[in-house]
C-alpha cells in the first residue's frame, strides 16, 4: 500500500525525516538553502507518485508508457527472484516529472588532479559529487567551482537511490528507454539498496555497475533478446580504452616534479591527442557523433567520474566468479565495506589481479584502441581490461 499526498505531506513535515532526506539523497549543506530544495525537490516526487497497476489500468494512459511499465514490473520480479535484491516497493510507483530530469548533479576536481573533490554528510558520509532539484541551482554551485579554479563536470540524473529509505518511484526520465538500458538502471539502483558503504563512491558505483553488468546476460536470454552488437560493444570499449589512456598519462603529468605552467601545457596538449584520437578512432563508425560530445567536454573531472564507475568492476566481477551465488556474493561485497579503507583497497586490487590472471574474459572479437604513441592513435589491445566480457 502506497503512501497516499497527505500522509506524505504529514511525514514531511517531521524535521528528522526531512533531514534524513537531504543528507541520504543529496548529502549535507552549506546553507539553509541547500537542505530547502533537498527536501522540497524530494516531497515533489514522493507526492506525486501513482502506483504503476493504477497507471496501467487508466484510460488515458498511452500504450507505448503501459508496456514500459509491465516491463518495470517484470524487470522489478527477476531481481528480487532471481538477483535476490531487497526490491521491496521500489519502483512500483511511477512519477511524471515536470522537467526532463529529477536532479542534476555537479562534480569537481583540481586544476592539476585526477581525484574528485568530496562534500561529506553526516548520515550519508562523503561522496564526489553534489546534487540539486534545480538545474539553475547546479549551474550556480558550478560556476563557482570553476571560478576558485575547478574543472567541472554538469550533468542530469535520470535515476538516483534513496538507499531503502523511502520507495523510490519510476520517473518519466527513464521509463521510455530499451529494455536493456531499462534493466540495467533498475539493477544498478536496486544494488544500491542490498549494499551501500558509507563514504566510498567508487566502492558503491563500482559494485552497483557490476551487479548490472553481470545480471543483463541471464536477463536478456530470459526475455528472447539478443546481446549488445558486436560493433556497439567494440565502440564502447575502444572508447573506454581511450579514456584509460588518458587518465594514465594526465597521472603521469600531475605526479611529476615539473612546473605547474608545465603541467597545464602537457595537460592541454593530453586533452587535445584525447579528441583527435577520437575523430581518427570513430572516422568510419556508422555514428562517429555517439560519444563525441563526452569527449570534447573530457577533463579532470569527467574522468574522475568515469574511474568511480568502472574502476573496482573487475574486482567485484572475480569476487562473484568466488562466491556461491547472489547471496553469497552481496554477503562477501559487505565483509570488504566492513574493513578499513586501505584495508579494503588492498583486498580489491588483489581481486582485480585475480581477474586479470584469470584470462576466461577476453573477447573473440579484437577490439582496435588507441596508442597516444602511436602516429594514428591506433593499436591492436586485446587485453583483460580493455573487453571486460561477462
Amino acid at each position: 500500500m502506497y503512501i497516499s499526498i497527505g500522509r506524505t505531506i504529514a511525514f514531511l513535515t517531521s524535521r528528522a525525516a526531512a533531514a534524513a532526506c537531504a543528507l541520504l539523497l543529496l548529502g549535507g549543506c552549506e546553507t539553509a538553502g541547500y537542505y530547502t530544495q533537498a527536501v522540497t525537490g524530494q516531497w515533489r516526487i514522493l507526492a506525486a507518485r501513482q502506483p504503476i497497476e493504477q497507471v496501467v489500468a487508466a484510460a488515458g494512459t498511452e500504450e507505448k508508457l503501459q508496456g514500459q511499465l509491465r516491463l518495470v514490473q517484470s524487470i522489478r520480479a527477476y531481481a528480487d527472484g532471481e538477483l535476490q535484491l531487497p526490491v521491496g516497493r521500489a519502483y512500483g510507483a511511477y512519477v511524471k516529472l515536470d522537467e526532463d530530469y529529477p536532479v542534476w548533479n555537479v562534480l569537481a576536481a583540481e586544476e592539476l588532479s585526477l581525484k574528485p573533490k568530496r562534500w561529506c554528510y553526516p548520515i550519508a558520509g562523503c561522496a564526489s559529487y553534489r546534487g540539486y532539484f534545480r538545474k539553475a541551482a547546479a549551474r550556480a554551485k558550478a560556476q563557482e567551482l570553476l571560478n576558485e579554479g575547478y574543472d567541472i563536470y554538469l550533468g542530469p540524473v535520470p535515476a538516483y537511490s534513496t538507499l531503502g529509505w523511502f520507495d523510490d518511484p519510476v520517473l518519466s526520465s527513464f521509463v521510455n528507454w530499451s529494455p536493456d538500458r531499462l534493466a540495467g538502471l533498475l539493477f544498478h539502483e536496486l544494488a544500491h539498496r542490498r549494499v551501500y558503504i558509507s563514504g566510498d563512491t567508487q566502492f558503491n558505483e563500482s559494485f552497483a555497475t557490476a551487479v548490472s553488468e553481470l545480471a543483463l546476460p541471464d536477463w536478456r536470454r530470459r526475455q528472447g533478446l539478443s546481446g549488445v552488437p558486436a560493433d556497439a560493444r567494440a565502440q564502447a570499449l575502444a572508447v573506454r580504452q581511450l579514456m584509460t589512456a588518458t587518465r594514465k598519462r594526465l597521472q603521469r603529468i600531475y605526479e611529476a616534479k615539473i612546473p605547474d605552467s608545465d603541467k597545464r601545457a602537457q595537460k592541454a596538449a593530453t586533452l587535445a591527442r584525447l579528441r583527435h584520437c577520437y575523430r581518427q578512432l570513430s572516422a568510419d563508425w556508422p555514428n562517429p557523433e555517439r560519444y563525441r560530445a563526452y569527449i570534447e567536454k573530457t577533463n579532470n573531472a569527467t574522468l574522475a567520474l568515469a574511474a568511480e564507475y568502472q574502476s573496482q568492476v573487475p574486482a567485484f566481477r572475480q569476487l562473484y566468479r568466488e562466491s556461491d551465488g547472489w547471496n553469497d556474493f552481496y554477503e562477501a561485497v559487505e565483509r570488504l565495506g566492513e574493513l578499513d579503507s586501505e584495508a579494503r583497497k588492498a583486498q580489491l586490487q588483489q581481486l582485480s589481479a585475480r581477474y586479470r590472471e584469470s584470462g576466461t574474459q577476453l573477447s573473440s572479437r579484437k577490439v582496435t584502441g588507441p596508442s597516444f604513441s602511436s602516429e594514428t592513435c591506433m593499436s591492436a589491445a586485446n587485453t583483460p581490461q580493455a573487453t571486460g566480457a561477462n
